[in-house]
């Protein structure tokens, strides 16, 4: 069975830019079947989700950890207009963070 889990920070993000839950679920089900647009290994993935009324290119991209059929925690968003991509010490420290949450 897999639990779903939001840091505070992300909760809030996605109340702030009106990303509701069933954006989340519908991403987590893509992942499940394949569809991960950045593995950074050790269960840390990045997934684009679109905006409403507008598409997955200019949406949200969101840090997941997963662990298949075990647990998903959303720790961070953001918007591609805001930034670009993660740089490599910020994949480090979301990577180790995954560690823990997994």
């Amino acid at each position: 069975m897999l639990r779903i889990f939001k840091t505070k920070w992300f909760s809030r993000f996605a109340q702030r830019e009106g990303l509701a839950n069933d954006k989340l679920l519908e991403a987590l089900r893509e992942i499940e079947h394949g569809l991960i647009d950045a593995d950074y290994r050790g269960g840390l993935l990045k997934k684009r989700i679109a905006r409403e009324g507008s598409g997955k290119s200019g949406g949200f991209r969101t840090i997941i950890a997963y662990r298949s059929e075990t647990r998903c925690v959303f720790m961070f968003a953001f918007v591609k207009q805001d930034k670009a991509n993660l740089n490599k010490s910020e994949v480090v420290e979301y990577r180790t963070a995954a560690d823990i949450y997994l």
